[in-house]
């Protein structure tokens, strides 16, 4: 299960529906040494799509490598530079209803039924581009086969 979790982590990480978020400031702040001014009830957006995808936090960060969240590597990733689901007191109230979801789902379907590329299949697979803050990317064509 410990790498079902990691691939899950990866794949939220390389394909992150939410591509940015927002937040209100709920008072003035200074940014670092920069001497920038977050004024309060300024709307700030964070870059989640960039953030998970910056050589600096995610070393070949377009590569689908789910060892990067293995427990001797997860202490590595730097706080919030991983959102899938937000983070802090505003994160998202069903991460691990989500998760947990999402597991028995593959679960399930991967018991039964393996996912093969088609002639039709394009890989790497592309991406729409889209106004608002969500990815999608072009229709996804795969072989079914049934297991047993």
């Amino acid at each position: 299960m410990a790498y079902l979790d990691m691939v899950i982590s990866e794949t939220l990480r390389l394909y992150n529906p939410v591509l940015r978020m927002e937040r209100q400031a709920s008072e003035d702040y200074i940014l670092g040494n920069t001497g920038i001014v977050i004024k309060k009830g300024m709307i700030v957006g964070i870059p989640v799509w960039a953030l998970h995808h910056d050589p600096q936090y995610y070393p070949e960060p377009y590569a689908f490598k789910p060892e990067r969240f293995s427990t001797e590597n997860r202490e590595r990733i730097v706080p919030y530079t991983y959102l899938p689901f937000g983070a802090g007191p505003r994160n998202c109230i069903g991460t691990r209803f989500a998760l947990l979801e999402t597991k028995i789902a593959l679960i399930k379907v991967l018991a039964k039924y393996r996912f093969v590329p088609s002639k039709n299949t394009r890989i790497p697979l592309r991406f729409l581009p889209v106004g608002r803050p969500l990815l999608r990317c072009e229709n996804v064509i795969v072989g079914v086969e049934k297991r047993f």
